[in-house]
């Protein structure tokens, strides 16, 4: 597991940036299933080891649970097999390199050496980072150990520079479902509902009487379809199926931008978000299409989009602006790569498909807390279908009254 490290609360590092309007302080290092490692200051006694033995395969389960940071992975001198994501199989492929953003996991199978070399091999992460803010740009390292060898020499591996987005986007396009009889595809050939989400910054007034650390005094935001998502006082869930949403939500989130402008070229004048809890609501069993577009306001950077409730399918992805006469031709639908958390490009788009067909409220959100915490969230509304197993089942009668 690839983690943070912060000398402070984390619940109180997110509180003071939403106060001060700014950029949250950083980690102080990167961890490796808990562990600094040997590449900070006194951290060497704190590394983690994997003991492996000559010959052998073994299955390796990578998950990014850093708070803001998608992250590279290597291994010294080995390569491995990318066999699954997101809990997913996919097509097996060979490679040196990994792209775990924020919330994801990756399966890997290792084959080691046959025969047990003389030496150690260091297994690196750091981040991918392309926006305009500070970031941790610190390196975790942990160690593949042989278990008959002396170790008496340490390789360590090449990892691409931190803003590579090449070989971000090389590592994604290899993704591929196994689309066979055992394993098929359900991606929609035809869509119902089709959306075209921005994903991005933005930013709000300073309250009055306060000093604020965000662009030009103002406060940092984030927001989907400029719409920067305030959490209710009451569950949207239970607000829903109890039909008291007034005064909670508003079904009418946008399904398209309601002010286009060149979304990875100069960014507009008028950056400010809007603020509200407004929702999408979709019938049972809808084929969804989602493009969600990256844009350069306030610097063009890599989101980590999650969706709960459901898998989908990302049928395509490109940098510039999403061209919808001609990007969907290129479309993958008959093995794209399934899951439920995807890297949005740098400056560029992501097109998911799924079915609607499990009823309920779902959260859709940025995988970096720094981000979520400023808004760039929304949520869906799956309405019941027809048969008793299609509708949303009550709360259950222990649920805890707040």
């Amino acid at each position: 597991m690839l983690g943070e490290w912060f000398n402070a609360d984390t619940e109180a590092v997110i509180s003071q940036a939403l106060q001060t309007g700014g950029g949250p302080n950083v980690s102080e290092a990167y961890t490796f299933n808990g562990l600094p490692g040997p590449l900070y200051n006194c951290s060497e006694n704190n590394t983690y080891k994997l003991k492996v033995k000559p010959g052998k395969t073994y299955l390796l389960r990578l998950i990014n649970a850093a708070l803001n940071d998608d992250l590279f992975f290597s291994i010294a001198n080995h390569t491995f097999i990318v066999v699954e994501v997101d809990a997913t199989y996919a097509k097996p492929f060979e490679t040196n390199l990994l792209v775990i953003t924020a919330g994801q996991t990756t399966n890997v199978l290792l084959k080691t050496k046959p025969i047990a070399p003389n030496a150690s091999f260091y297994m690196l992460a750091r981040p991918y980072f392309t926006g305009q803010g500070t970031f941790d740009n610190t390196t975790v390292a942990g160690i593949l150990q042989y278990e008959t060898s002396s170790n008496s020499t340490a390789f360590k591996p090449t990892l691409p520079p931190i803003n590579a987005t090449n070989a971000v986007a090389n590592f994604t396009r290899r993704l591929r479902s196994l689309a066979n009889s055992r394993f098929p595809v359900n991606v929609p050939q035809t869509v119902d509902k089709k959306f075209f989400f921005t994903v991005g910054l933005g930013n709000s007034p300073c309250p009055k009487n306060q000093t604020c650390q965000g662009p030009n005094g103002t406060k940092f935001s984030a927001s989907m379809n400029n719409i920067s998502m305030a959490l209710p006082s009451s569950a949207l869930l239970q607000s829903y199926f109890f039909k008291k949403s007034n005064g909670v939500y508003t079904s009418d989130f946008p399904s398209f931008p309601l002010h286009p402008f060149n979304y990875t070229g100069t960014p507009p004048n008028n950056t400010l978000v809007a603020n509200g809890t407004k929702l999408v609501v979709v019938p049972f069993n809808t084929s969804v299409e989602v493009v969600m577009q990256g844009t350069r306001i306030f610097g063009a950077e890599s989101h980590p989009l999650h969706l709960h409730g459901f898998n989908f399918y990302v049928v395509g992805e490109g940098f510039g602006n999403f061209d919808p006469n001609n990007d969907p031709k290129n479309f993958n639908l008959v093995d794209p790569v399934e899951r439920n958390t995807v890297g949005v490009p740098t400056a560029g788009w992501v097109a998911i498909r799924f079915h609607a067909d499990n009823p309920g409220v779902w959260f859709m959100h940025c995988h970096f807390d720094v981000h979520l915490s400023w808004g760039l969230r929304m949520a869906w509304i799956v309405l019941d279908g027809t048969l008793p197993s299609q509708k949303l089942p009550p709360p259950p009668s222990d649920l805890p009254k707040c």
